[in-house]
This record gives C-alpha cells, structure tokens and sequence, in this order.
C-alpha cells in the first residue's frame, strides 16, 4: 500500500472516530476543514413530458386511462399524459382529491375508521397541514408549484430560539437550541484539540492536518487556545440573558456552560444531524394558504370533470386488449373499461382489491409494512411564542411521546395562530390515534406545559387531530418499501396493462417528491409502450 493510501485509510478511520463521538454535524465539519467534502451530486436525466405532437406527427392517436387513486401521485399521472391529450380518469374514494395532501380548515369535517367524526374549528386564515408540511428546494414539487403557479413562502425548519427537552435524561427545563448546540459543539471541539495537541491522533493526521484541525475546531467550537487548554467556556453563541444594546450595553450573557458530563447526559445532540440531512436542510418552502394549494392545482390542471369522488375501487380486470375497473360510489356499483391502468392506491390498500393480476402481484402490494403518524393542531388566541418567547417559526424536539412541536412560519404577529402540538410516528402515533380527539388534546397539551408554561394551555382555542392509521381509504401515513427484493421490482413493471405509481414507488418514501418522480417514470413507460405498440 502507498503512503497516500496509508493516508487515505488513516484519515477514513479518524473521520468515523469523529462521526460516531460528534455526529454528522462534526464529521462533515471535521471533512471541510480537510478539504474531503464531497462535491454536488450530478444532476437526474431530465423528464420529457408527452405532448399531442408525439400523436399528430406519427399518425398514432392516444389511449383511455383510468388512473386508480387521486392523491399526488394520481393527478400527476393524469396531469402528464392530459398534455399529449390522453383520455384520463381518476377515481377517487375520498369526498376531495390530494390523498394524504390535506390541508383542514375551519369547517371542514373528517369521520375515522372508529366513527368519530371531527369538525375543525379554526378562524379565517388558520390551517393545519395534516399531512406533509414542508417541501426540499431541489425537490421536484418545487417545479410543479412554479410550472402550476402555486406561491411559495419559506418553512422555517430549523430555528435557534426553539426548545430542546429531554424529560427522560433528567432535564427539568427545556433548553434553547443555540444553546444546547453550542456546549454540545464546544465540549467535543476542546476533547478533540486536547487529543490532537496531545499527539493522540499522529498516527493519523500529518502536521499539517493537525494545525489545520485545531484552527478549525477553536472556531467551530469557540474553544480557547493552547495557552487556556482549548478549553470551552461558552460564549455569546449560548444566548443572552438580556440582548446587547445601545452606546456600552454589551448585553448579559447566559453565562458558563454546564460541566461536559452534564451536557453529554442530556441527549441533546442527537437532534443536531438532523438538519443536515438532504431532505431537512434549509432552506425549506410551503405554499401559500396551505400544502394542498399543490393538489389543488393539479386537480383545476387536469380537469375537475376527469376526477370522480366518492368512487371505492372493487376489482380490477386485465382483459388482455382492455382493462375493467369496477367501483361503488353512492350505493351504486359501476364500471370504467380504459386502455390501461394506473393504481397509486397505497399498496397495503391495493392488495385488497381483487384484481386477475396475478399472485405474485397481491404478495408484493402486500410487502409494504405501514408507518402511522399523527398530527394535532392547537389555535391560540394570541401568538404568545413571538411575544413571550421569541420564537417565530421552527421545531421544538423532544423526547416526549409528542415528538415535535412546530411553529407557524406565516402569519407572523398576527393576532392568532396554530402550533402542530404533536408531529409523532409508529409506537407514539399509535399511542394519540387510539385516543378521543379531546383525549388527544389534553395529552398533547398536559406535555407542551411542561415546555412552555400555563399559557400553552390558558391561551388554546380550539384543536383538529389527525391520526393516518384511522384515516379510512388510506389507513396509513407512508410504507417502508423492501428495496431490491422480487417484489418491489415486480411492482416497477406494468402488470399486463396495470401500472403502478407512488411514493412507495421511489427512493424518497412520505415526500411528494417521490410520488411526482414515480409518476413521471409511469407516464414516460406508458407513452413509450402506445408509441410502440
């Protein structure tokens, strides 16, 4: 081996060292300072939408559709192909389109699995994005919102004025964020130039990298020199206790840290990473007025008369040169006959439906296990978190059975707003769904005092729950596909003149983005195959 591969091997294990001791947040820090961050990924082939050309120039004309499901994933595979003039229709179970894409409003009224029936209350203006509520700048939803002309505003994903609270580690009072991430980044910047000055890593780092570490990790951290030990002492970087000012009010800072085991015992920096994941990173967008701006759009963009409500899928017949839908609506059983079949059911709910597709398709719809999550939205009479705390958008974590508490990133200063009381997953979403929605809200908010004091509850108006796995025709928040197995695979190829499409579809499970990608790729194999045949 060479001494640039020795380096090369050396310099790998100390970035795990950093890795597993300082999270992704310290390694990729730790990597720049080296000069070893990775470069921009190279961007998708990009996606040619069918046009009526491809019909007028070949002669060929175009096929019927019926397109199973009338979530994302749906309207976009009808929204594509309406451009090459397709004869498309959607049938959806549901009273409205957008699938998990629900926005609730005052007024608005949801009846569960269990009966209970929900009548949001909320006033004018305030909405809460029960299901997904942030979208990724390079996510291709990004594209359909400008190509459909759906305002974006910014999501504030992460805030440093937000809490931390680990009730589970011994913490009594919750913590700032900036806070909390400048000890955690201090303690490990003064361990890790005490283990460099010391020689401790000199058999992995050149001189070289080791000055250039320590000159990184005294700014990264705000540790001292070699003089004070590299020692953290906690600088502005931890808050104020009151704010610098005018003339010579240099402002009152927190003060020292808590001693380094005290910080590492309170768990709070295994929240860190969480903001540089691909997905999660700033900055971040919704739409205006509410997530489901997007399927509206999309279902005004396909046609409101091409989208059937009310309709419950019942069976699915490949008839060789044709495909049979039937489904109930109003009491009524019908029948749709098209050219081909689009289902973007979720797959848990597909493998229900009878169908002659074969068995080896109903095992592989059947192979999605399903992730619950909850969400509840509590409307305050005042924004109490901007006056009293500071805090204007962004997430508070937890390790609460809530989860998360999320901020509204519009209507600042208004006179009322709406907080996401609980955005929790599996064995906790679990815990609220089996709750009443007043169950629910008096957990949700009995937790959040513990946080943010008697107002979180004296000031509450009124609350919507939304638990996914009670959610009928869905049943569900989002799958876990079994990448690289038989089944999944199937799934990508057509069934005879069945398609499937989803999110459960693609690399990026639960985010719009993978319910767009995956139906772009049926619509380009679809066309191909009319364009062929």
């Amino acid at each position: 081996m060479s001494q640039h591969d020795q380096s090369t091997v050396s310099r790998r294990g100390f970035l795990r060292a950093v890795g597993a001791s300082g999270g992704a947040g310290a390694m990729l820090a730790t990597m720049g300072a080296l000069g070893l961050a990775p470069g921009p990924a190279s961007a998708a082939p990009p996606f040619r939408a069918p046009t009526r050309a491809d019909f007028s120039l070949s002669g060929r004309s175009c096929a019927r559709v019926v397109i199973l499901g009338g979530g994302v994933a749906g309207l976009a595979v009808a929204y594509e192909l309406g451009k090459a003039g397709y004869d498309c229709t959607v049938l959806e179970a549901r009273a409205r389109a957008g699938g998990r894409n629900l926005t609730i409003r005052g007024g608005d009224r949801e009846t569960d699995l269990d009966g209970r029936t929900q009548r949001a209350e909320f006033s004018d203006g305030i909405y809460l994005n029960a299901g997904p509520g942030r979208i990724a700048q390079w996510m291709v939803t990004m594209d359909y919102c400008r190509e459909l002309g759906v305002p974006l505003e910014v999501f504030t994903n992460a805030n440093a004025d937000a809490w931390i609270y680990n009730e589970s580690a011994g913490m009594t009072a919750p913590v700032r964020y900036r806070t909390a991430k400048a000890d955690v980044y201090g303690y490990i910047s003064e361990l890790l130039a005490k283990a460099t000055d010391q020689g401790a890593l000199d058999d992995r780092l050149t001189a070289t990298d080791k000055e250039r570490l320590l000159s990184f990790l005294q700014s990264y951290g705000a540790i001292g020199g070699r003089t004070s030990g590299f020692a953290y002492t906690g600088t502005g970087r931890r808050g104020y206790l009151s704010y610098p000012g005018a003339g010579d009010e240099v402002g009152v800072p927190l003060g020292a840290p808590p001693p380094l085991a005290d910080v590492f015992a309170s768990n709070v920096g295994r929240y860190f990473s969480f903001e540089l994941g691909y997905d999660q990173a700033m900055l971040m967008f919704q739409p205006v007025g509410g997530m489901d701006q997007i399927s509206k759009a999309l279902a005004r963009a396909v046609g409101t008369r091409r989208i059937t409500l009310g309709a419950e899928v019942t069976g699915v017949t490949d008839r060789g040169g044709r495909v049979e839908v039937t489904y109930r609506q109003d009491g009524r059983d019908r029948k749709v006959t098209a050219d081909y079949c689009v289902a973007t059911l979720p797959p848990h709910l597909m493998a229900r439906v009878p169908h002659n597709l074969g068995a080896d398709v109903t095992s592989a719809l059947a192979d999605f296990p399903v992730t619950t999550a909850g969400k509840i939205g509590l409307e305050y009479r005042s924004r109490w978190w901007e006056l009293d705390q500071r805090i204007y958008g962004g997430i508070t974590e937890t390790d609460l059975d809530l989860a998360h508490i999320w901020y509204p990133s519009y209507g600042f200063h208004g006179r009322r707003g709406l907080i996401v009381g609980y955005y929790n997953t599996g064995a906790n979403a679990r815990v609220y769904s089996a709750l009443t929605p007043a169950q629910r809200e008096e957990r949700a908010v009995t937790q959040g005092v513990k946080i943010h004091g008697a107002k979180y509850r004296t000031e509450l108006a009124t609350s919507y729950s939304q638990a996914w796995d009670r959610t009928r025709y869905l049943e569900g928040a989002w799958t876990s596909p079994r990448y690289g197995t038989a089944g999944y695979g199937r799934l990508l190829r057509p069934a005879g003149r069945v398609y499937f499409a989803g999110d459960w579809l693609s690399r990026e499970v639960a985010w719009q983005h993978g319910s767009f990608v995956s139906a772009r790729a049926v619509v380009t194999a679809l066309h191909e195959r009319v364009m062929t045949n």
